[in-house]
């Protein structure tokens, strides 16, 4: 039986419960009782293994092959059948780098790849063919990071993102911050971070008096795609950020087979309501190659939008957008 590790009680737990994450398919469908499953598992893993921290799979339906949660993570067959039109850059990080792990597209904002590592493998990750042995923006104590940024005095906020950036040690996100105090023209820090909801024993002490003693507002923008995935202990992990003055939002990714229904979507605002969390994106996949399974029509995409707009409030509708390479921000769709 898989269950879910308790939140945060002893510094390093994260890190045990980061290196236990399962990471054979097999024994993941053996957990769930699924073992028919694997004959649609590939050959080989093709360079993005399984990789998902088992309080996460405790949240998923034993016996459920069409499971929300289990979709994003189990590694299928036909992601290694090519699809026209799904590319290994689908968003043009490669041809917007200034500086060896910064990505600069969009006026005032540059992000930073933090790490490869991630506590899960989303299926759908936009990034998982990225070169991150060329791309990281920590090599030399974020120097080439910060030189960039010294350079463009008009970046205000700066992004982390990876992979997940609190994959790092606090200690190295504190190199960082203590770079980054250095440069005046820094007004926010965001972070995009899946780890909140898949590993929420991340959200220890140690990172919070780190959070908490930045001298810029900061953003947290979490990834949750289902309501299932926003458990008790992902509740209590970002009710300690928002005691600590985080403003926290939400991104989604609209996905055939997990959250392609206005009940879903619906649900999902709803539970992060409920957490504090602002629904912000619900993005349109990005066509990367090995995620065409999960792709939904744009017609579906409105529909979808429209009808969660006649049933929520405006507060708890996510704004429905893709991502364009070259243009100046999120397209809205």
């Amino acid at each position: 039986m898989i269950t879910a590790s308790p939140l945060g009680a002893q510094p390093g737990d994260w890190r045990r419960a980061f290196r236990e994450a399962i990471t054979d398919p097999h024994e993941l469908l053996e957990a769930l009782g699924l073992p028919d499953l694997a004959a649609r598992l590939p050959r080989d893993h093709g360079g993005f293994p399984l990789r998902v921290p088992r309080g996460f799979v405790a949240r998923m339906r034993p016996g459920d092959p069409a499971d929300p949660l289990l979709r994003q993570v189990l590694p299928l067959d036909e992601e290694y059948r090519p699809v026209a039109g799904f590319d290994a850059d689908a968003v043009g990080d490669l041809a917007s780098r200034g500086a060896r792990g910064v990505l600069h597209k969009y006026h005032g904002r540059s992000l930073l790849v933090a790490t490869g590592s991630c506590a899960v493998h989303c299926r759908y990750c936009f990034r998982r063919h990225f070169p991150y042995g060329e791309q990281l923006a920590p090599a030399d104590g974020w120097r080439d990071a910060l030189d960039y940024l010294q350079a463009h005095p008009e970046v205000s906020e700066v992004i982390l993102s990876g992979g997940d950036p609190l994959s790092l040690a606090t200690a190295k996100l504190a190199e960082l911050g203590a770079g980054l105090r250095r440069l005046p023209q820094v007004r926010r820090l965001r972070l995009h971070t899946r780890l909140p909801v898949v590993l929420p024993e991340r959200i220890d002490a140690e990172l919070l008096g780190w959070l908490a003693a930045l001298p810029w507002p900061v953003v947290l923008v979490i990834h949750a795609n289902h309501a299932r995935e926003l458990d008790a202990s992902v509740a209590e992990a970002l009710a300690a950020l928002r005691r600590i003055g985080v403003r926290l939002l939400n991104q989604s990714v609209l996905l055939r087979g997990v959250n392609d229904d206005v009940e879903s979507l619906a649900a999902l605002s709803e539970r992060l309501f409920e957490c504090d969390v602002q629904p912000y994106y619900l993005h349109q996949l990005d066509r990367v190659a090995g995620a065409a399974h999960f792709e939904v029509p744009d017609e579906r995409a409105r529909s979808l939008s429209e009808q969660l707009r006649a049933r929520l409030p405006g507060y708890l509708v996510p704004l429905l957008v893709r991502e364009i390479p070259g243009d100046s921000s999120k397209r809205p769709l």
